[in-house]
């Protein structure tokens, strides 16, 4: 190594610039070498400055780093620019000093004024940056202070036009954060919306969490932008992007061993017929797309979908696999995950526990007198959001509220529209009894009077909130199972119980709530029948805790079950069953007042990861358990994925550009909604969105029946969304004695078929 013939020196505190804490400097005599940290690369020119190219990712001076952690990555690039915005603010003192002496503003009154760059003596036709403002030039134009490299990719990549829609050249807009520049900034918005409109993009786009880091891209990127081209996109782009994401990916991998992961199972169906199935890899540090597979010929065949599981499993790597989760309920899915047990038998295999929940709400709303309520709230949402007038009188007496809430599942959105409509209950009925709701000849139509009755019914509300304390338990689990900063293998177990003690606890007569817990229990018993959940909620010291008696010990049975299934070695077994003492004793680290006290605060895995040392076994075993999810709910279906794409294209080496291009888009669309724990902004409930998450029934009117009605008459939206309630809030709320021991027998001791053998869990 260059290293070996280099002596070592020490970064001295008088060296400022960030990137020296990524670099390693050694000389030899008077030649000196810099050394990223990160992937070994040595430099012998350049300095510091060439350094930070190196880890911003800047091609051309420096080899770009495949190694350097996104944050790192991120700041360097924003020390780049700002040291190319110091060098803007510069004082020039040759031609600028002319032109300022000469009064020469011409350029940002006309652009200010809304001009276009013909107007104002600028022979470019794009964007300029004038000190204040930038502005991006496309065609043959050259800025004064354009740099070599930026002159060099010019050369060497094809130059690109802006051509507006009338086939002439693009105006102008300046990208300021000077709120005062209104007409700048709808230039701006035009130019952006013309682009979406052309190409038939969703609008919600823009809520990307890439939207504002390119538009700041381009507004630091230099006195000149120079766009990509098509074949840059497809081209050195995709790899580039590509070889991001599977390093990404790979540090994501690096934590499997410790704590394990799962396989997620997505079915997807197109309009054609085309069944796919998507795989990806769940785990604490993310969710990662693994491939996608055409599983047409093979879904129906236990025999080739198993074969389809076993290679995704052997490829994530079977030591790593605690679980598989597959989304369909199917007779084929179900022989398919028994046969992938007995091929691999230190892993479950088992159906989405998302996907069972949002069944038990359908078959809570198929119940008569559920199905009513909601029918009529459905009849009050569908007139109001039909009509434009109607629709802005509610959400003044709302405060700008909607009275429909988004659920995370289809069937969720129904529970949730009660629960939002019994929190604006007075406004709404201070609107139906208000002085212009009377005046308006929308409250003589039959649909109005009908609204009327519903929101001045007593029993109406009345049922709603018995509805509400029914099913909102169980949207508190679905909450859990959608977010991903606390796995939702240690809560689920107590979040079902706590729904089922809630249903009993309303109801109180046995037969009344044995409607409900029938539901649920037809619908989880493919959850119950694998012990993960029991042992997620056993080794969980928050509820462990909690427990005593006879409960403890039917649970430990389960905990057994997943020591022999997930353990292979009989050793470790049995070091497992002795540090179990230890555990139920509160000994040692344990019963610290730290421990004890860390039990309801911080992520059951890694409570176990601190206070669990002196039972290395058990907390290994422990941390991967806890580690899991229990749903697939990673799979991208509010924007779905386009696979067939790749399988309309004939051409081998273009179908595997394709999937890069797909492996790129639905690990980016992962690592986004990785940011997206909640949605913060107000949810549109005409979107492609809203109608991906069931609102669409609460909204259908009939064609032809609302004349006058226009969207551009609509109010912009103001208030804020009533909010869902944090992770944090709801795991707390997962308290309770759990000393039923009617509901933990219906959880618990059950017959059921494992690995192809009965036997009765106790």
């Amino acid at each position: 190594m260059a290293t070996a013939e280099f002596e070592y020196v020490p970064v001295t505190s008088q060296k400022q610039d960030p990137a020296w804490k990524h670099c390693e400097m050694f000389s030899n005599g008077d030649k000196v070498q810099l050394k990223c940290v990160y992937c070994g690369k040595c430099f012998r020119g350049g300095g510091i400055h060439r350094i930070k190219e190196h880890l911003a990712g800047h091609k051309g001076n420096a080899a770009t780093c495949l190694s350097v952690p996104p944050d790192v990555r991120a700041m360097m690039q924003e020390s780049l620019d700002g040291l190319l915005l110091r060098k803007r603010k510069k004082p020039n003192h040759g031609d600028n000093v002319a032109n300022d002496s000469n009064g020469d503003h011409s350029y940002s009154n006309s652009v200010l004024a809304g001009g276009n760059m013909e107007n104002s003596g600028n022979q470019s036709d794009g964007f300029v940056n004038d000190g204040l403002h930038l502005t991006v030039m496309s065609g043959d134009d050259r800025h004064p202070g354009l740099s070599v490299m930026t002159e060099k990719r010019r050369r060497g990549r094809p130059k690109s036009t802006s051509v507006n829609a009338r086939g002439g050249a693009s105006q102008a807009f300046v990208i300021t954060n000077n709120p005062g520049v209104e007409r700048v900034n709808d230039q701006l918005y035009t130019a952006i919306s013309r682009f979406l409109y052309d190409i038939g993009a969703p609008l919600d786009a823009v809520n990307s969490v890439y939207f504002k880091p390119m538009v700041e891209a381009i507004a630091s990127s230099g006195p000149v932008v120079v766009t990509p081209s098509y074949h840059d996109l497809r081209g050195w782009v995709l790899k580039t992007m590509v070889e991001e994401v599977k390093n990404d990916v790979q540090k994501v991998t690096v934590e499997w061993g410790r704590t394990g992961c799962s396989v997620l199972v997505d079915e997807s169906n197109t309009e054609n017929g085309r069944v796919f199935l998507s795989f990806m890899v769940s785990s604490p540090e993310g969710t990662t797309f693994l491939k996608f597979v055409d599983a047409t010929s093979a879904i129906n065949s236990p025999d080739n979908l198993h074969e389809l599981l076993k290679q995704a499993v052997e490829e994530v790597g079977v030591s790593h696999v605690v679980q598989v989760i597959i989304n369909g309920r199917e007779d084929h899915y179900i022989d398919a995950r028994k046969r992938l047990m007995e091929t691999f038998p230190t892993l479950y295999c088992l159906s989405c526990s998302a996907c069972c929940l949002d069944s038990i709400l359908e078959d809570f709303g198929k119940l008569v007198w559920i199905n009513d309520i909601i029918a009529k709230a459905k009849s009050i949402t569908r007139f109001v959001y039909n009509h434009s007038v109607v629709l802005n009188m509610m959400r003044r007496y709302t405060f700008g509220n909607d009275v429909i809430g988004v659920g995370v599942t289809r069937k969720g959105t129904d529970f949730t529209t009660l629960m939002r409509m019994v929190d604006l209950k007075h406004g709404l009925q201070a609107m139906v009894t208000s002085q212009e709701w009377l005046d308006s000849p929308y409250s003589r139509q039959p649909e109005g009077e009908a609204m009327l009755d519903v929101i001045t019914d007593k029993s109406f509300w009345s049922s709603c909130e018995l509805i509400i304390k029914l099913t909102s338990p169980l949207l508190r689990v679905s909450r859990i199972l959608s977010r991903k900063k606390r796995p939702a293998t240690g809560y689920i177990l107590a979040g079902m119980y706590l729904a089922k003690e809630a249903i009993k606890r309303e109801l109180v007569n046995r037969n009344e709530y044995m409607v409900f817990w029938n539901i649920i229990d037809s619908r989880w018993k493919q959850q119950w029948d694998y012990p993960l959940h029991a042992a997620g909620f056993f080794l969980n010291p928050k509820f462990f805790y909690s427990c005593q008696g006879e409960i403890l010990s039917k649970m430990q049975s389960r905990v057994f079950d997943c020591v022999e299934r997930l353990v292979s070695d009989t050793s470790v077994q049995d070091k497992i069953a002795k540090e179990l003492i230890s555990y139920k004793n509160a000994a040692g680290d344990f019963g610290r007042n730290m421990a004890v006290r860390a039990r309801d605060t911080i992520n059951p895995a890694e409570w176990w990861s601190t206070y669990g040392g002196s039972c290395p076994n058990l907390a290994h075993l422990a941390i991967r358990i806890l580690s899991q999810t229990c749903s697939s709910s990673g799979a991208i279906r509010d924007c779905p994925i386009p696979f067939e794409r790749v399988y309309d294209v004939k051409n081998y080496l273009e179908q595997q550009r394709l999937r890069d291009l797909l492996f790129v888009q639905y690990n980016l669309r992962l690592r986004q909604r990785e940011y997206e724990e909640k949605e913060e902004d107000i949810m549109d409930h005409f979107s492609t969105h809203g109608v991906k998450k069931g609102v669409e029934e609460w909204i259908s009117g009939r064609d032809g029946e609302y004349e006058g009605s226009h969207w551009v008459l609509l109010d912009q939206v103001s208030g804020n969304p009533l909010p869902p309630g944090s992770l944090n809030d709801e795991v707390e709320e997962l308290n309770g004695g759990f000393d039923d021991y009617e509901i933990f027998d219906s959880m618990i001791e059950r017959d059921v078929t494992v690995e192809g053998t009965q036997q009765k869990e106790i």
